[in-house]
């Protein structure tokens, strides 16, 4: 009888394609991959430990599956991901139940890992981070109709309150040939939409080539076929050439979407955290997309009470804010993190401090999406279906301005039925807080 396998994937859609590629191996040895733990033989649970709420719903999981472990529910308990690799021998000191703490290099060897912990080893690996694999097949826990694919892994921006470049190495490119196979296997096998990934896209191809690729691949994955939307994620402000930002507005397919974690706007602040940049020249750049392409949809993520943020910093912050007018915005406040720069540094802020200044800046937000969304009615824009909810009697899915699991819907009606993955021109008709009420035209 073949052996059964539980996958929990916490975190980012990079952890999630790692998740992918070990689920792939598994069934490709012939173990049986269960929806739900009950009855695994043995639960992987891929973790994230990028800041403390990651940290804390990884192990809230870790002590749901010891639980369950304890009264024979399930079998073992291996732990892979970010918080093994960042913790290494102190998850089995902390938690010996847990059978196994696997590194993100050994991930290559997780079904003979998994085969030792199921006959009754219990282990810690840690192989090379640059041992991660980064090709090979995927048994994708999207919809099939949209995929993630990773182009590169680690970072070497080294911003001082992140913990990324210590977990999973330096940056380094995945070669485009191995992207474009990747790419057009996973249009193949019905994938419409395509989301572009890594920790810093924009910075593509420099390790190989000596200068950003991103331009050409983002032209090579336009002519993939199959393939309806690409969406990119991840670009950071200072590497948004002008060659780049005619790469999104000279391929068809490649949405006008763009993803810029921004941090901050006030240049004092920007610098502690070995970010780039300042307020003038972050909205000289948002107004160059926006003249380029007066249709972009711009998102960023913010970061409140970064140490030594005083009033004045957040005022001008909370004032870029209300000239860059957002299209989506996420606000956190800071996390100190063990093991960085930031967490050394003097003036660090209270708690309630960052919340509050965090909570000023989504209020903010949120009036000025509320605005924004009001311009949305009237016009018709790509939609793809993602289910039916027969109590309302109408579809729900995203416009071509929304990514996934981040940003809002939209409910509408058809007059023929309509499947999930189809792509249909939406008519918007009304507004509904973050999301949108329309119609197919």
């Amino acid at each position: 009888m073949s052996k059964k396998i539980g996958m929990i994937s916490l975190g980012c859609s990079k952890n999630q394609i790692d998740a992918e590629i070990m689920l792939a191996a598994f069934a490709k040895e012939g173990f049986e991959i269960t929806d739900s733990v009950d009855g695994a033989d043995a639960v992987i649970i891929n973790t994230c430990g990028f800041i403390e709420d990651a940290k804390k719903e990884a192990i809230e999981n870790i002590l749901d599956m010891a639980e369950l472990k304890k009264e024979g529910i399930i079998g073992k308990i291996i732990v892979t991901g970010c918080l093994a690799e960042r913790y290494k021998h102190e998850i089995l000191s902390e938690m010996p139940e847990v059978d196994a703490v696997v590194g993100l290099g050994s991930n290559k060897d997780i079904v003979d890992i998994c085969r030792r912990v199921i006959s009754g080893e219990q282990l810690e690996l840690f192989s090379e981070k640059t041992c991660l694999p980064l090709n090979g097949e995927r048994l994708l826990t999207t919809p099939g109709y949209f995929a993630y694919i990773k182009i590169a892994e680690g970072c070497s921006n080294h911003c001082t309150y992140c913990a990324i470049p210590s977990i999973r190495g330096e940056f380094r490119s995945r070669s485009p040939e191995d992207i474009l196979k990747e790419a057009d296997s996973l249009a193949k096998s019905g994938v419409k939409e395509l989301i572009v990934v890594a920790q810093d896209t924009s910075r593509y191809g420099e390790d190989l080539f000596g200068k950003s690729a991103l331009p050409a691949l983002l032209t090579s994955l336009n002519e993939i076929e199959g393939l309806e939307w690409i969406r990119v994620l991840y670009c950071y402000p200072e590497r948004l050439t002008d060659d780049l930002l005619d790469a999104f507005k000279n391929n068809d397919k490649v949405l006008n979407y763009f993803d810029i974690p921004i941090q901050h706007a006030d240049a004092e602040v920007l610098k502690r955290m070995n970010r780039r940049g300042d307020r003038d020249s972050l909205l000289r750049l948002i107004g160059k997309i926006r003249s380029k392409m007066p249709d972009a949809v711009i998102r960023t993520t913010l970061i409140t009470g970064f140490p030594g943020e005083t009033e004045e910093n957040f005022e001008t912050l909370s004032d870029f804010v209300e000239k860059a007018q957002f299209d989506r915005l996420g606000c956190f406040a800071y996390s100190r993190e063990e093991g960085t720069p930031a967490a050394q540094l003097p003036d660090q802020i209270d708690e309630q401090t960052k919340k509050e200044r965090g909570e000023i800046i989504m209020e903010q937000q949120y009036r000025i999406f509320e605005k924004l969304n009001e311009k949305n009615i009237g016009k018709i824009y790509r939609t793809v279906v993602e289910g039916y909810d027969a109590y309302t009697d109408t579809y729900y899915g995203r416009t071509w301005r929304d990514a996934p699991e981040i940003d809002g819907s939209v409910n509408f009606t058809c007059g023929y039925e309509l499947n999930e993955g189809d792509f249909v021109d939406v008519e918007i008709m009304g507004t509904n807080e973050y999301d949108l009420i329309g119609e197919v035209v």
